[in-house]
């Protein structure tokens, strides 16, 4: 099918973003939303796009600030003037054949000199500071397709049958080619999923953890172990944030201390077939591991004589096995699925595992089944408050820090009662004084527990109890700051109510509730992850118009806390898509966790870093890391309306002194009473206005207005939709 390419020269007076809105694009009556398509710089004022597979388009070019042409029509490729004359011909000195893609110019250093690049790591030491792009290591970049892996389930393939999309695509050597891309967005930190190994029917992601002590092989290269991902990050300012699994392991045991009763995989037949005959992608014979000469998925040294003896030989799976729970012998088509994949709780070893079944219905709000059944069949929960545990994960974590881990963020923290898991947190920060921790405890509601607002949940639960020492769940103040921060599930689960429906209206209500935390500038805030997006039940990447994300990016970016970023979002990745499968035939590629390295190759990457969000999220965090009243104050003096909102950031007693202004929606004239005398400066605007206690400005529709006492004046330049 064919393409068209256009060009259009940049008329005077225009900003340099230009995109091309269209509609009525044929076959299909294609569309895109305001401002349109990000064309690429091409030199000498020119900009291109192909708008791949169309045969006749509407078109309107357009600056995204207020300057657009008129409309247009195209059913072949052109060359736009400044003076609105098309040609079908390239332009006299426009250059011989067409231009190789342009990356676009990184902005320029900043006033002062030095705002614009990252300070050395041994000398950022508060981790408030920093801002966080988050990662599915085995989803975001392909730098070695040889460590490439298909998990058993979920496998996508193309119409001949053949499987393509890896679950294990990305890697180290990707993710370390990359880095450059996610420092130029102007991130100062990498939070990555669980690295170390892992076993289960689809454990991509890490959760599914079977050797704390080992990193997964299908995420290093000989060229690009972990050591040198981290050393690398390092060498750019780039701080390393670790995924950590306390509460559980997979559903085979953990390598070296623990087994988990189940018959090998290989000797599995569904019901129908014969022994030898599975065929499922890569999985031909068995769906024993085909990476492995053995075909099989453990190599634990604790496993029963027979497990061992059958893991060293008989990869075919086809030689008889008497199962020794129940004496039939195997392979057996359709014998008990339970046996190869499920779990008996009540058969679990107490010395690494609780015993009490599954959670389920009224438990997933209850702390004590919540803390002691297993989620689901592949996340099986640790006796952690056993000293055989602690001892295991306390001491393999560890190391991961002595390699220069920065940062640990903690998985399922509600799954675990309080005070025992800070015994883990408070060993790591031994280990490494000046370590910053935060956890993982989702809520769908302002998380405020026995203290009201609807929760149907305890406090025991809830994210603030785990800021805190106290243990009245009623008094927050009962104990002081516990040092463990957690991701702001509370700010998050308004988003559905307010961002998402172009709104700020209610976020004022659950600010009001940050005297609950123990320090809540340190709490982690996030529009999306990799579980949860404020769309409908939570379950999808963010759907809503462009301008409401970066109105969300706005608030997110100058509010208390630590601004975290999901891969894909700088772009709208898969925007609207379910955060993971849904359905039993659903594999990533339909998902929030498709593979992203496609947008980051040398031929699509000046497209992706050209996105209107892309260049509103890298000023943000050069606006954020230029005024330490963003990275560190407390809010107060807040005001909220709906269609706007202003609050006072004040760090230490007006050593940086911020006050902020947001407009959603539409313009906004905003006042804020009470503050300190001076000289403000906008690090958006680059407006001056001096105050003697009073001040007055206005907003554009989905901006900010940053005033900093005596502060450096605008930060970046212009974009969509800060100006």
């Amino acid at each position: 099918m064919a393409d068209i390419l256009l060009h259009v020269e940049r008329p005077a007076g225009w900003a340099d973003s230009i995109h091309v809105h269209v509609w009525d694009g044929e076959p299909g009556g294609f569309a895109s939303q305001w401002p349109g398509l990000p064309m690429e710089s091409v030199g000498a004022g020119w900009y291109r796009i192909r708008l791949r597979g169309l045969s006749s388009v509407r078109l309107v070019f357009n600056d995204g600030r207020g300057r657009q042409t008129g409309d247009q029509y195209r059913d072949s490729d052109g060359w736009l003037g400044a003076d609105g004359v098309w040609s079908s011909v390239e332009p006299k000195g426009f250059g011989a054949g067409e231009r190789p893609a342009v990356r676009p110019t990184p902005p320029p250093v900043l006033a002062p000199s030095g705002l614009a690049e990252l300070r050395p790591i041994e000398e950022r030491h508060d981790f408030r500071e920093e801002t966080i792009y988050f990662l599915l290591t085995a989803r975001f970049n392909d730098g070695d397709p040889s460590n490439n892996f298909f998990c058993r389930d979920r496998i996508q393939f193309d119409s001949g049958g053949n499987p393509i999309d890896p679950h294990w695509r990305g890697d180290f050597k990707g993710l370390i080619q990359r880095l450059d891309y996610i420092r130029d967005l102007g991130f100062s930190a990498i939070w990555i999923t669980p690295p170390v190994e892992n076993r289960s029917g689809l454990d991509y992601h890490g959760y599914h953890a079977y050797d704390w002590t080992r990193i997964d092989p299908r995420l290093e290269s000989p060229d690009a172990t972990y050591q040198d991902l981290i050393d690398a990050a390092h060498a750019k300012g780039i701080k390393i944030i670790q995924d950590v699994v306390v509460n559980h392991s997979c559903q085979y045991g953990i390598r070296g201390k623990v087994h988990i009763d189940h018959l090998p995989i290989k000797y599995y037949v569904p019901a129908g077939s014969e022994p030898g005959r599975v065929n499922h992608g890569p999985y031909q014979g068995s769906l024993g591991n085909y990476a492995w000469p053995n075909r099989d998925d453990i190599d634990n040294p604790v496993a029963p004589d027979w497990y061992r003896e059958r893991h060293a030989r008989d990869p075919d799976g086809v030689e008889p096995l008497v199962d020794p729970k129940t004496g039939e012998t195997l392979p057996k088509p359709g014998y008990d699925p339970g046996r190869f994949f499920g779990i008996d709780p009540g058969d679990l070893d107490s010395d690494w595992y609780h015993q009490e079944g599954f959670i389920c219905g009224g438990d997933w709000e209850s702390a004590y089944p919540l803390q002691h059944k297993h989620i689901a069949g592949d996340c099986i929960d640790l006796a952690v408050e056993r000293q055989n545990v602690k001892d295991y994960i306390i001491g393999a974590v560890s190391r991961y820090l002595d390699m220069g881990v920065d940062a640990l963020r903690i998985d399922t923290v509600k799954h675990i009662e309080r005070d025992t898991l800070l015994e883990y947190v408070d060993a790591w920060k031994a280990r490494k004084p000046g370590l910053f921790v935060f956890g993982e405890n989702l809520v769908k509601g302002y998380g405020w527990g026995d203290l009201g607002g609807g929760d149907n949940g305890p406090s025991e639960i809830r994210p603030w109890w785990y800021t805190r020492l106290g243990h009245d769940p009623r008094d927050p103040n009962s104990g002081g700051d516990s040092g463990f921060a957690q991701l702001d599930f509370g700010l998050f689960s308004t988003f559905r109510d307010t961002v998402s429906k172009g709104t700020y209206a209610g976020t004022g209500q659950v600010l009001g509730m940050d005297w609950i935390y123990g320090d809540v500038t340190q709490l982690v805030t996030f529009l999306q992850n990799h579980d949860v997006g404020p769309d409908n039940d939570f379950k999808y990447r963010f759907k809503g118009d462009q301008w409401m994300a970066a109105a969300a990016y706005n608030l997110i970016w100058t509010l208390r806390g630590i601004p975290c970023l999901y891969y894909g979002e700088e772009i709208e990745f898969m925007k609207g898509a379910p955060q993971d499968v849904e359905g039993e035939r659903d594999t990533l590629h339909q998902t929030g966790r498709a593979y992203f390295g496609d947008h980051l190759t040398e031929e699509r990457i000046a497209e992706t870093q050209s996105h209107p969000l892309y260049r509103h999220i890298q000023r943000l965090n050069l606006i954020r890391r230029a005024i330490p009243a963003l990275q560190k104050a407390p809010v107060t003096q807040l005001s909220e309306w709906g269609s706007g909102m202003s609050f006072v950031r004040d760090y230490s007693d007006g050593a940086s002194y911020a006050v902020v202004g947001l407009a959603i929606g539409g313009d906004q004239s905003i006042q804020v009473d009470g503050v300190r005398a001076g000289v403000y400066r906008d690090a958006v605007s680059g407006r001056e206005i001096a105050s003697d206690g009073c001040l007055t400005f206005s907003v554009s529709a989905n901006s900010a207005g940053i005033y900093v006492l005596e502060g450096p004046g605008k930060v970046g330049e212009d974009g969509v939709y800060l100006h």
